[in-house]
């Protein structure tokens, strides 16, 4: 019998000459190819390369992406997530493993862009970013307003066209910037910081016309979103057209639905402002009309009490300086609305100077009224009645006793006391003493 074991082969191969052998043949095969699977031992080296396993029920792929190509992916990678990507087979000698290098990868079911939309506001709403408690007011009159966006887009056109077409005294301001394409996301953030360390500088526009979710791709970056953020003056984010959304929309103080919305915001603040002065000056003349009208209704309730009826010209008198009060106040707040209306640009200070004048004002009215009210006190026979002193009627009550030659015996008198009053008959005239000797002696 032979022994095999002397045999000598032909050829003995090392090990590089078979791993090389197997690179050539399977790097042949499969030059290119589409692979499905769930991404698992991910894992980001600090090269920007980035390795994990494409996966499936029954076996699994080692999968290189390199820093090139990695840089191009919009959304984060992450263990579970399924991806179809594109790319060649490929043995790395020195362990002797097959791979699949990845030049392209998209998640399956959904785009690339949308996922990475979703990952980036699920991050940034955990970090508080989206909290309407932190969003910053617009002022109430801006003076100067800045816009970042393409200088030759339909967006500055609707912008300068909505604030031409309502006379908006306005100072612009435009950083121009890309709107899409390589490095847009930077020279936005440039023009946010720029804008943002601005004196003065009221609010910012950010924004562009409507396109794809490509176009737009430049306000989904994040590092768009913190500059919007972190930026000191309030922020308008007017991208796209209504139905579109960016990350940028969620950060901003405000989001508006095109950049026309977005200069009508800036200016409804001055009519509204408007609103609130005409509003205002109606409460005023409704509440000071309101209240002098319950003043003359307690003077004139006052003037139909009987002992007032010798005293009517000088309630009268009264009556008609309270008028004379309500024409001049009236006449006082029409002018300084009037004022604050015609200089729209000092409105914040001249409302805080009205509030303090109108006080004023009604305090003087107040104290006018007042003053008038004491005077009526102590011209009233009501007050002398209170003391303990009496009126005495004759004629039914019809004609106040003044001199005791005015009393006849035997006639009916009615005396009238603070509260009350009786009908007595005249039994005895004395028209010699005096009420003073009685007062002594009391």
């Amino acid at each position: 019998m032979e022994n095999n074991s002397l045999v000598k082969p032909d050829k003995i191969y090392t090990v590089s000459d078979v791993t090389r052998m197997v690179k050539e043949e399977l790097e042949s095969s499969f030059p290119l190819l589409w692979v499905e699977g769930e991404i698992s031992n991910f894992y980001c080296h600090q090269s920007g390369h980035l390795y994990f396993t494409l996966k499936d029920e029954a076996s699994q792929l080692k999968t290189v992406m390199f820093r090139g190509e990695a840089r191009k992916v919009p959304f984060e990678l992450k263990n579970g997530l399924q991806v179809v990507s594109k790319g060649r087979i490929n043995v790395y000698e020195p362990r002797g493993e097959y791979q699949l290098v990845v030049d392209v990868l998209e998640p399956k079911g959904k785009g690339a862009l949308q996922l990475a939309f979703e990952q980036l506001k699920e991050k940034l709403q955990k970090e508080g970013l989206f909290d309407p408690k932190i969003k910053k007011k617009l002022p109430l009159l801006p003076k100067k307003v800045g816009v970042v966006t393409s200088p030759r887009g339909a967006a500055i056109v609707d912008i300068l066209r909505t604030l031409e077409r309502r006379f908006a005294r306005l100072y612009i301001l435009i950083y121009p910037v890309k709107v899409q394409g390589e490095g847009a996301a930077d020279e936005i953030v440039e023009g946010i910081d720029y804008l943002g360390s601005l004196p003065e500088l009221d609010v910012i526009i950010v924004g562009r016309g409507g396109g794809s979710i490509e176009d737009l791709w430049a306000f989904n970056e994040e590092k768009v979103a913190r500059a919007i953020f972190l930026c000191p003056v309030p922020v308008i984010s007017a991208v796209g057209h209504e139905i579109d959304f960016t990350i940028a929309d969620f950060v901003a103080d405000i989001r508006a639905s095109t950049p026309s919305a977005a200069a009508e915001m800036v200016i409804e603040k001055e009519q509204s402002f408007e609103e609130r002065i005409q509003n205002l000056e109606k409460r005023i003349v409704h509440n000071l009309k309101y209240f002098l009208q319950e003043q003359k209704h307690d003077v004139l309730s006052l003037s139909q009490h009987r002992v007032f009826q010798n005293m009517k010209v000088l309630l009268l008198n009264l009556e008609q300086r309270i008028d004379d009060l309500e024409i001049r106040a009236r006449n006082t707040i029409r002018n300084m609305l009037q004022k604050i209306t015609e200089d729209k640009s000092r409105a914040v200070l001249l409302e805080e100077r009205m509030r303090s004048t109108l006080k004023e004002v009604l305090q003087h009215f107040l104290a006018s009224w007042e003053r008038l009210s004491v005077q009526l006190f102590d011209l009233s026979p009501l007050n002398i009645l209170k003391k303990g002193y009496a009126l005495c009627w004759k004629d039914g009550g019809q004609q106040l006793v003044r001199r005791i030659n005015e009393v006849e015996k035997e006639k009916e008198l009615t005396v009238s006391f603070y509260k009350g009053e009786f009908t007595c008959l005249v039994k005895k005239i004395d028209r010699v003493k005096h009420i003073k000797s009685r007062v002594r002696k009391q």
